[in-house]
């Protein structure tokens, strides 16, 4: 199992020039090792790359993504690593995504597969990253 974040989906996607390859290449390598999961905030996030619904729910499906809930001790690891962020004079009023997806991560145990490396590593630092050399 791997929690794949927004932005790979994304390169993929929008055949992003210097990030496609990348992305396509570690989403087989992950397919391969086991199921490939989002969760409600990577499928909101997602849903702004797509007109309908019904495209979202097609796209991940023939992209083999599966929809997994936050379990309710990764949404309250989120509020404790943003009141983190906030006392570290992070100017954001509200829960970061980063947090939710890295807490969900966490929380399961699993590898995250993201380009995003700073925010992760730093307020996660337990969690195994799969990102760019």
């Amino acid at each position: 199992m791997i929690l794949i974040d927004t932005n790979v989906i994304l390169d993929v996607i929008e055949d992003d020039p210097l990030w496609a390859d990348w992305s396509q290449a570690e989403l087989d390598r992950a397919a391969r090792n086991g199921p490939l999961l989002i969760n409600p905030v990577i499928y909101a996030e997602l849903s702004i790359a797509f007109q309908r619904f019904e495209e979202l729910e097609a796209m991940l499906t023939g992209a083999g993504l599966m929809i997994e809930s936050i379990p309710r001790e990764a949404l309250f690891m989120a509020g404790k690593v943003f009141l983190q962020y906030r006392r570290q004079k992070g100017t954001k009023p509200g829960v970061l995504p980063d947090f939710f997806i890295g807490a969900h991560a966490s929380v399961l145990g699993i590898p995250l597969l993201t380009r995003d490396t700073s925010r992760y590593a730093h307020y996660f630092p337990q969690l195994s990253l799969i990102t760019p050399v």
